[in-house]
Parts: structure tokens; C-alpha cells; sequence
């Protein structure tokens, strides 16, 4: 019997296996995820931490019984190697599976910054279920809390972090909030709509060193509740809870300041040390085709571990988020099952597009494309500070290849079709350097013309 085995329970896992299934009802699916909870959406945690879910809203699949309804084995372990060239892959446990495709969808793990003190208690990453429940104990209403990196996750556990009603504080390395997403004046723009709203950000700053304090010796009134055995909650309302201690966070600035939570939020890279000497290719993260399919035939890769083609700027990325991720295991799943009869590939990707849409404390930002710009190419800017609003567009020749904007919400559609679509504007892209407001007429003007353009048979770009 035909054996596929997916390693990541994430969402480019579970729908690549469901995907299988109902394209070879017959063959054995394994799923492999390395965490005890069922299979759960990282995005969904900040709705977590707001208050907004219980925990079971995280998972993907709401019936316990769902896996096995579908016959996909379901493995709890961790990844130790994969071999190619004797196609098995070797699990912590020491057990070993045959695969006759293979899928790497094991996604990407939070960058811990080489910062003295960094493992102390009280200091967590934001990444999965059991950080979203430390960070629930520590981040109660009036809690001093301090976060390090303001990209695009740290604006998204901002979010959550300010809801909760804590003191929070950002540090961002570099000039602007979510530096690698926003040029100069629009992440200028969301850090004085965020320091607007009673958040203290720090940029231009790093985190030197994170020390507990010392915790103060007990009063001679608490050693004595101790010794008759009161407890330790004399004089205190919060008995029986259990604190970390204060965490004093020195800055490059000279500013120390004192933390109840430390929370790094300082980027992601694809989860994949466990390829190492497997003969699977990866730069970045695993390099993949057209098909998805890496350098060894009939081993795959999707989602945030999985590098791909920008049609766009015509690069290999790593594009980090669930809607690629969504698309690319699909196109995996299809040309898996394919391989596995000795077809030719039946699925290709249409490309990943950098896309970014964000909510931060109510302020919308978006970023699409080469926002920075290509060589040669054209750049207008709009912005309006009073009004919180800001357009960037970049062109090449007639296409619009990249943008920003903040607080510009009703052309956030537009411009994703305008990018993705690589759509020729003709004499509309002098219109635009001209008039950045009129977008939806430039969309309707050309796309709506323009049959031959990429993706215009796609029903998903309707």
C-alpha cells in the first residue's frame, strides 16, 4: 500500500492529508506533529489571550474523531532525521517510517537572540498553546510587561498583550515599527498611533541583558506567618499565587526597565535542522518547484518551511503565512498522490505573493509586493498624517509591483489584485503617479479588460 507521510500537524499538514484522502481513499496517511494538543492554528492565539476563544477554538479540526473518520494516522513525536536516498524518516523515540512521498510541512519555530538572560523565568516566546497559557498566568490587568520586536507577529501579540490591560513596552531594533514590512514614514506612522495609545516603544533599541531581581528579604512579621505556618500571604492579596520574580531589562539606551513578563517576539525561521544531511536541498527553507516538489523526487514541501517562487519579483521567499500555506499543501497533496502512480505532475503553483494585512490597536496596514521597489522602477508617495493615512505605490514600467498604505482600508482588495495579478496598466500607471486615489478605477479599467492576464482563469482571484 502506497504510504504518505506529512511531517507538521499545522495547517499546511492537516490539509494536505485531507487533501490525499480524497484524491487516493485507499492509501495509508501518516500525520507527524510534535506538540500533545490536537492540531491548532497559531494565529488564532492572540484571540486566545484576548479573552475572545477558550483554548479549543485554536484547533483546526473541531471533532476529536476526525483523523480517524478519515483513516489518517495521527503520530505525536518529534522529527529526529529524514533519508532521502533510503526514503525513511527516524523519529526522537527511535521509531523508523518508510515513506513513498513525503511532505515537509513542519513550518517554522521563534528566533531566540543571542541576549544574557534570555532563558530566565519569566521571559517566553508567543508561539504555541503552552506559551499562550504561561503568558495568560503572568500578563494579568496592570502587569508590567515588556515586548522585544515590533514586526508583524509582535504587533499581533501587541494587540492581545494591550487588551489584556497590561503596562506594556516595545523594543524594536530597528528605526520603525514592522521595519520589513512598512518603508520610513508609514511604520513611523504606527509607532505614534501606537505611543498614542499608552504603549511606550522603544526603536532604534536593542535588549542588552534581562537580570531577575533579587527577591527582598521577608519582614520579621512574614518569617514568623511562615514558621507557625499562615503561608506567606500576610499583608498580601495575591497568597497562593505563584510569581516570577521582577526582571530588570537593560536597554541600549541606558533605560532598564523593570518587567513582570518579558515576551520575544523577535522573528521566525523555517523549522528544518532536522534535514540536515537528508540530501533534501535547503537554503532558507526547503527549496521547492513549481510542483513543490524538492530536488529528490517525491519529497515536497508547504508552508512556512517551504521556499517558493515570487512571481512578482521573481525570487525564491519563505512567504510566512496561512493562506500560502493553504494553497501550496493542496498543490503538494495533488501532485503526491500523482507521483505515487506514475503520473507527471497535475498541479502547479501560481506563486506566492508577499501579503501582509494588520491591525494594530485599530490602525489598518497593509503591504503587498516589492513595497520597497525594484531598479528602474517609479514611486509615488500620499500621505496625509492628520488623517493617519498613507499610500505607497511602486511601479514597474505600466505594473504595479509593490505598496503600503495605513489607514487606507478601501483599497486593500484592489491593491492585492493590482500586485498579484501583475496587471498592465497602461496609461492608467501614469494616472496613479499622478492621482494614488484612484486605484479602483485603475482595477476596473484594466483587470476587468485583460483576459490574458496571470491568474485570470483562476476562480480563487475572482
Amino acid at each position: 500500500m502506497t504510504h504518505h507521510v506529512i511531517l507538521g500537524a499545522g495547517p499546511a499538514g492537516v490539509i494536505a492529508a485531507e487533501s490525499i484522502r480524497k484524491l487516493a481513499p485507499l492509501d495509508a496517511i501518516t500525520l507527524i506533529g510534535d506538540e500533545p494538543e490536537p492540531s491548532y492554528s497559531r494565529m488564532a492565539i492572540p484571540y486566545l489571550l484576548m479573552g475572545n476563544i477558550i483554548e479549543s477554538g485554536t484547533y483546526l479540526r473541531k471533532t476529536p474523531s476526525h483523523f480517524a473518520d478519515l483513516k489518517i494516522k495521527v503520530v505525536q513525536n518529534r522529527v529526529q532525521s529524514v533519508q532521502a536516498a533510503t526514503k525513511t524518516v527516524v523519529l526522537k523515540n527511535g521509531e523508523m517510517l518508510h515513506f513513498d512521498t513525503l511532505l515537509v510541512a513542519t513550518g517554522s519555530h521563534p528566533v531566540s537572540p543571542p541576549i544574557p538572560g534570555i532563558k530566565s523565568a519569566g521571559v517566553h516566546t508567543c508561539w504555541t498553546l503552552a506559551d499562550a497559557r504561561a503568558i495568560m498566568q503572568l500578563a494579568k490587568p496592570g502587569a508590567r510587561v515588556l515586548q522585544l520586536g515590533a514586526g508583524f507577529i509582535g504587533c499581533i501579540i501587541m494587540e492581545a498583550l494591550a487588551a489584556r490591560g497590561v503596562k506594556l513596552s516595545v523594543v524594536e531594533m530597528g528605526d520603525r515599527m514592522v521595519p520589513r514590512m512598512m518603508g520610513p514614514t508609514a511604520g513611523g506612522m504606527i509607532r505614534d498611533w501606537v505611543d498614542a495609545k499608552g504603549v511606550q516603544v522603544f526603536t532604534s533599541t536593542r535588549v542588552e541583558s534581562i537580570e531577575p531581581q533579587a527577591a527582598p528579604e521577608p519582614s520579621l512579621l512574614e518569617k514568623i506567618a511562615s514558621t507557625v505556618g499562615i503561608g506567606s500571604g500576610v499583608g498580601s492579596s495575591d497568597a497562593g499565587e505563584h510569581h516570577s520574580p521582577v526582571l530588570n531589562v537593560k536597554l541600549s539606551n541606558g533605560t532598564t526597565v523593570q518587567a513582570d513578563l518579558v515576551i520575544s517576539a523577535a522573528g521566525v525561521r523555517p523549522a528544518i535542522g532536522y534535514l540536515e544531511n537528508s540530501g533534501i536541498t535547503c537554503l532558507l527553507g526547503v527549496l521547492t518547484d513549481e510542483h513543490l516538489q524538492t530536488n529528490v523526487p517525491g519529497v515536497y514541501a508547504a508552508g512556512d518551511c517551504a521556499e517558493a517562487l515570487d512571481k512578482v519579483s521573481g525570487k525564491m521567499i519563505v512567504s510566512a503565512i496561512q493562506p500560502n500555506a493553504a494553497e501550496q499543501a493542496r498543490v503538494a497533496a495533488a501532485n503526491m498522490v500523482a507521483y505515487s502512480k506514475g503520473q507527471p505532475p497535475t498541479t502547479e503553483l501560481k506563486g506566492v505573493t508577499q501579503i501582509n494585512v494588520l491591525d494594530t490597536l485599530g490602525l489598518i496596514s497593509s503591504s503587498f509586493g516589492d513595497w520597497q521597489g525594484v531598479p528602474g522602477g517609479a514611486h509615488v508617495e500620499l500621505t496625509d498624517k492628520a488623517a493617519g493615512r498613507h499610500l505607497s505605490l511602486q511601479f514597474k514600467d505600466d505594473v504595479l509591483v509593490g505598496c503600503n498604505s495605513v489607514g487606507w482600508t478601501e483599497h486593500v482588495g484592489v491593491m492585492r489584485g493590482l500586485v498579484e495579478g501583475q496587471i498592465k496598466l497602461g496609461g492608467w500607471a501614469d494616472t496613479l503617479k499622478q492621482d494614488p486615489t484612484l486605484l479602483m478605477e485603475a482595477y476596473l479599467a484594466s483587470a476587468q479588460g485583460q483576459g490574458h492576464w496571470s491568474g485570470a482563469q483562476d476562480e480563487r482571484r475572482r
